[in-house]
């Protein structure tokens, strides 16, 4: 049996079948893998990203083991009671040799953000002139001993600005973790 159904609506169900055709290949097939290419293509963004900076790494790999094995062995001792002495003498000898007033050191153990190691923090509050805190601050970055300034803090203690108080929070690496104190 054939069906007469006249050339323009012939059309017309020709015409409405390729939309839905194409309206099934947009929703279940091009829109689809329309999204799967955006994710690959930032994926692919991202592995390139991963691979320039892995390569950096490799270009500097010996300048990075250098400077790790130099803060292992320029990190505090293990005993606790000398790493507190060494850090206490740099700051009197630094203090000294700026002519600067050491009003307190106040050094307390925190514990690492892992069992490898333990920090040494030291509330350091110095007094003197602008040049000479400024070179013992350049002293104590320059020191072969593992330490980090954290945070600085300098007030006026006269009208001229002459005469300062500098106050500083320093970290010190120990590379073993810090003993648990027994009760």
């Amino acid at each position: 049996m054939k069906l007469n159904i006249p050339d323009r609506q012939r059309w017309l169900v020709i015409v409405a079948g390729a939309c839905v055709a194409l309206l099934i290949l947009e929703y279940w097939v091009r829109a689809p893998l329309f999204g799967l290419w955006q994710a690959h293509s930032l994926d692919i963004a991202k592995l390139q990203k991963n691979v320039t900076v892995g390569r950096s790494t490799i270009s500097r790999a010996a300048q990075i083991e250098r400077r790790w094995l130099d803060m292992q062995s320029n990190a505090l001792p293990k005993d606790p009671a000398q790493a507190e002495q060494d850090v206490i003498s740099a700051f009197d000898r630094w203090g000294r040799a700026n002519n600067i007033e050491l009003s307190s050191i106040r050094p307390q153990w925190k514990r690492g953000s892992t069992d490898k190691y333990s920090l040494l923090e030291c509330r350091v509050d110095a007094t003197g002139t602008i040049p000479t805190l400024s070179h013992f601050i350049y002293e104590l970055e320059h020191s072969p001993l593992a330490l980090r300034v954290d945070a600085v803090e300098l007030t006026s203690r006269d009208d001229n600005g002459q005469k300062l108080t500098l106050g500083l929070i320093v970290s010190g690496l120990r590379l073993s973790p810090l003993e648990r104190k027994l009760q």
